[in-house]
Formats: C-alpha cells, structure tokens, sequence
C-alpha cells in the first residue's frame, strides 16, 4: 500500500468514527448521537476508497519494472526430449522474445509423455501464483495413444477453466493427428483446438510443430521429437503469436 493510500485511510477512519452530537440534549439520554451525519460520513469514505481504487484496478497485469511471467505447460515437446536445458522450447522462446524487445520470461512446465489428463492433474502447483499467462501445450500423446477426442477435450477444457477462475489467460497451442489414424479420428481430433480457442476467447496457435514436420533435419532420430534446429523453427513461427498474446495480457486488469 502506497503512502498516500495509508493516509486516506487513516483520515477516512478517524473521520468516520469521530463522535458527532445535537447541540440538544435528551434529559435522561444525554447526548444524541447524529444518525444521518454516520451515515452521510459512511458514504464520503466509501467514495473516497472507491476513487484510491481506480489505478490498482486497471493497471496492466505486467508488474511495474519486471518481466511478464509465462508458463509453458505441456510435454516432451515442451520439455525438450533428450535435449539441453538451453535448447528447450521455452528456454529458445524466452530468448527469441527477448531479442525482439519483450520483458518476458518463459517457465518449462513440460512433462515427457504427459496427457492432457496427466496436465490436468498438475496444473495448480505447476502453474504458480504470479503467473501471467500460459501457453498450453498437450494433447500429442493423447493422439499417439489414439484416446478418445472427447477425453482429450474435456480434460483442455478443465484446465482452462482451472486457469480462467485464477484470472490466468491461456494460449492454446494446437496438435493434429497423423493421418495413419484414419479420417474419421483425425478429424474430430484436429477439431478440439479452433472449438477451445472459440469457446473461451483463447489466443491460439494452430498447429505447435509447424513448419518442421517431415523434415527429417528438424527432427531426431525418432522423427517424432524436434531436434535443436527444430525448436528454433517452432519458436521462431509461433513467437509473433506470443507477442499478440502478450499484448492482450498488458491490457488485461489486474484482479
């Protein structure tokens, strides 16, 4: 609490609760106290704490002097399978955002061979307090697993809201089923993301693996998971996303 809010509330307290009387005086009651100056006194204060109020209310959530905190909350694809800290797809966003001029940093909440239930099951302790956004990553090894479309929607669906009721905003990072699955799953699968992002007004980056898929010089030798290059090009086309939705986050309030 700043200074100034320190004095109006002190000013605001001694002023309320100062003893008004009537100049008459009741034979047996003594003193009258002035029923409608309480009250008149009770409103001032109260428009008094509203005005002091304002600019916490609509400053941006981006605190004063520090970086935006995001979360990437996903997989191995997040993580960084079998490669160093430094060329994790968060650690690679992290520094490609920063050289485009944004204060930001990016957390690796990625779990090798996590489900978006396994997600769900995590998601209030990985997602700290003072996070200001998260990108939402999961739901590959759902397909690979070929689990039901709805499981996997609902259990995206759940954490958003977790999200949501904490007052953290979520960029969703899309997946696609391989086509060896058959028309009829890949078709409900890929239909998950866009049906989220429109159901609850998310940022959403269509497809995470973009760009590198079947290119064999963009994935290791499983050719499943990207290699270091491969993660620059992730990074690199999904970055002017991140930078939209940090611009939605500097003019989200704070709650």
């Amino acid at each position: 609490m700043t200074s100034m809010a320190r004095e109006v509330l002190t000013w605001g307290r001694s002023w309320l609760y100062r003893p008004r009387v009537h100049r008459d005086m009741g034979p047996a009651l003594g003193p009258r106290h002035d029923g409608r100056g309480v009250f008149r006194r009770t409103a001032l204060y109260a428009a008094a704490l509203a005005l002091l109020m304002v600019p916490f209310m609509t400053v941006s959530r981006a605190a004063p002097g520090g970086p935006i905190k995001l979360v990437a909350l996903g997989d191995s694809l997040t993580a960084g399978y079998r490669l160093p800290a430094d060329a994790a797809f968060p650690t690679v966003l992290e520094r490609l955002l920063k050289a485009r001029g944004q204060d930001v940093t990016v957390a690796n909440a990625g779990v090798s061979g996590d489900t978006a239930t396994g997600g769900l099951d995590r998601v209030d302790w990985s997602v700290p307090d003072g996070t200001a956004g998260v990108i939402l990553e999961l739901g590959a090894n759902d397909m690979l697993r070929g689990t039901d479309p709805k499981v996997t929607e609902g259990a995206l669906a759940a954490i958003i809201e977790r999200l949501k009721a904490r007052g953290i905003p979520v960029l969703l990072a899309g997946m696609q089923a391989a086509p060896n699955l058959g028309p009829d799953y890949k078709a409900r699968f890929d239909a998950i993301y866009p049906a989220l992002a429109e159901r609850y007004g998310l940022t959403l980056y269509p497809f995470f693996l973009d760009g590198i898929i079947g290119d064999r010089a963009q994935h290791l030798d499983d050719m499943i998971h990207p290699n270091r290059q491969g993660v620059e090009t992730i990074a690199a086309r999904m970055a002017p996303t991140v930078e939209a939705f940090l611009d939605r986050i500097r003019q989200q309030p704070v709650r």
